[in-house]
């Protein structure tokens, strides 16, 4: 299980959801061997004032929410995919861009009424 939040400026950012999200998802298929149809990605668009970082306005902040058991060599796959392929494909110069990976217990999360821990995923974690 993965969920992303995408946080970033909404005047620069809100015509170009698809587009981050396609390009992140893809990221994670190829990554992570995320199934095609486990997309699920959040936007937390921000008014000005609200995004406050030495960076420019199209500064964007990707939070990967997971289970844990994904591997250092999985991760270091991710953060490759997202500079080497997403932040081009957005135009995005890399320090413009920040990836966290947030990894936690199976059994903390409650899916369609279970525990995490008691789903039978259809896709490997352990990547």
């Amino acid at each position: 299980m993965a969920q992303v939040k995408i946080y970033g400026h909404r005047r620069v950012w809100h015509e170009r959801r698809a587009e981050i999200s396609d390009a992140l998802h893809a990221a994670l298929v190829t990554a992570w061997q995320l199934p095609e149809d486990k997309r699920f990605h959040r936007f937390l668009l921000l008014d000005d004032g609200d995004l406050v970082a030495p960076r420019s306005e199209a500064y964007l902040v990707v939070e990967v929410v997971c289970f844990e058991g994904r591997s250092s060599q999985a991760k270091r796959a991710l953060v490759r995919a997202v500079y080497d392929d997403v932040a081009p494909a957005l135009g995005l110069a890399a320090e413009d861009l920040e990836l966290v990976v947030v990894e936690t217990p199976r059994e903390n999360w409650g899916i369609r009424g279970r525990s995490g821990d008691e789903l039978a995923l259809s896709y490997r974690v352990d990547v």
